[in-house]
Formats: C-alpha cells, structure tokens, sequence
C-alpha cells in the first residue's frame, strides 16, 4: 500500500491500482482525487470536505463512493456519487479496501462551540486516520495519523496520544495552520518521540509518498 500525504489534513491511499482518499477539504490540492474510487470523510469541517470538488470528482468518476456520517452526507445532496452513511463499529469494503469505523465525536473547540460527530477509519488493520479527535483505536495501529496542531488540541496532548497507540509508524497530519518555524517545532517533538518509541514518527511533505508493507 502507498500513502501520499497532501496539504494539511488529507491522504490518499493506493494498492493494486485502487485509490481512496481521506479528508479532501478545501486546505489540500483537489488534484488527491484523481481517480480515486472511494473517499472516506471525518467530520462536516471545511477543512475536511468540500462538496463542489467532489461533484467535479464523481462527475469524472461516475463509481466513486463516499463513506461518512450522518451529518456530511445531508450536505453532499447534490454530488452525483453513492453516498453511505456509517457509524462507530461499522465495517465495510470500498474499493479494495477493507474499513472499519471507530470514534462518534470531535475534539472540543471551546464550550460555547457544539461538538459535531467525527467518526475515523482504520483502513486495511494497517492505517488509522482518527479525524479531528485523538479517539484510541482499540486495536494495534501499525501506521498512525496523528492530528499535529489544531485549536483543539496542545502538543501534549499529540506526545500522550503518541504513547498511547505506540504505532510501528506515525505522520504527522492536520498540520496546514502552522508556518515553517512551526512545522520545525512539530518535527523536533515528532523526532524526540520517534526516539523514545524506537519507531518512525515524521511529518511527510505535502506530496510525499511511503509505502507501508
């Protein structure tokens, strides 16, 4: 499998010339759907998903499917794919992939901002995507993406997620907010626990693919 990491909070994954992608919002490069089959997203945050682009995606991929939420999918009205709607504990496969469903909730903002419904993906038993939230996945994440900065979140809150799944692998995503002098405190913390855990904890470059065994 190959993961391609996009602008801020978006990944596409690809095996056995499938593509899915996760959390194409208005922050990445609209060129992360290009044909993909299936596209999985989090939460209704504009970051997150963007309808117009996935109009103009499943116009020119008539297959595509979109697995998400209630919330999402009541604003995807006019996009011409089949739109499924899933909750925690749910499994489905969407092409070629296997997927299970796992979180309810988004991170709090601030408590005068309602907390929306935030579900991730746990993609082959290898990748976990957690969305906006830092849900435990229940299971061992070979390949975590971790959440990096956001206004719900502190740093300590990524290093104790971190040492919470011990990942073989972490990258760093939700990261679209920081300038350069940010992103090199991101990597420095990111780099002080890849050490601590003995594993590969980094931030991919937007564009930057690895490939996961």
């Amino acid at each position: 499998m190959e993961l391609t990491k996009f602008t801020h909070a978006c990944v596409r994954l690809e095996k056995d010339g499938s593509a899915l992608v996760i959390d194409p919002g208005a922050f990445s490069e609209e060129s992360s759907l290009r044909g993909a089959r299936a596209v999985l997203i989090t939460h209704e945050h504009f970051d997150h998903v963007e309808a117009e682009r996935l109009r103009r995606a499943a116009e020119a991929e008539p297959s595509l499917e979109i697995w998400t939420n209630e919330a999402v999918a009541a604003t995807l009205t006019d996009v011409p794919a089949k739109v499924h709607v899933v909750r925690h504990g749910d499994t489905f496969e969407t092409a070629g992939f296997a997927v299970r469903v796992v979180g309810e909730w988004h991170a709090l903002n601030h408590p005068d901002v309602p907390v929306v419904s935030n579900v991730g993906f746990l993609v082959d038993e290898e990748v976990f995507y957690p969305g906006d939230a830092l849900t435990p996945p229940g299971t061992e994440v070979p390949t975590l993406l971790v959440p990096t900065n956001a206004p719900w979140m502190k740093l300590a809150e990524m290093v104790d997620y971190l040492r919470e799944v011990r990942p073989a692998r972490a990258y760093s995503t939700h990261d679209g907010l920081l300038n350069d002098l940010g992103l090199g405190l991101v990597d420095r913390w990111l780099e002080t626990e890849a050490d601590r855990q003995g594993a590969e904890i980094r931030r991919l470059a937007p564009g930057e693919s690895v490939t996961l065994s």
